[in-house]
């Protein structure tokens, strides 16, 4: 059985400081993981096309030239 826990805060700042420290404590990877689970949660819902960008993430570099 999966474990829930829950925190209760007096502020929403305090709430949203503890999320930040929280995915901080976290390696870029498993941030990453997490991303892609949400992307396919939200690919699931949405029921769209089902293509190569939807299986993983887009890549875009902009280059800018100085004057």
């Amino acid at each position: 059985m999966k474990k829930t826990w829950i925190k209760k805060f007096k502020t929403f700042k305090s709430s949203e400081e503890s999320d930040k420290q929280y995915y901080l404590k976290m390696s870029p990877s498993q941030r990453l993981d997490i991303l892609q689970f949400l992307r396919e949660s939200y690919a699931k819902i949405k029921k769209g096309k089902k293509n190569e960008s939807s299986q993983r993430l887009r890549r875009v570099i902009k280059i800018f030239q100085q004057a």
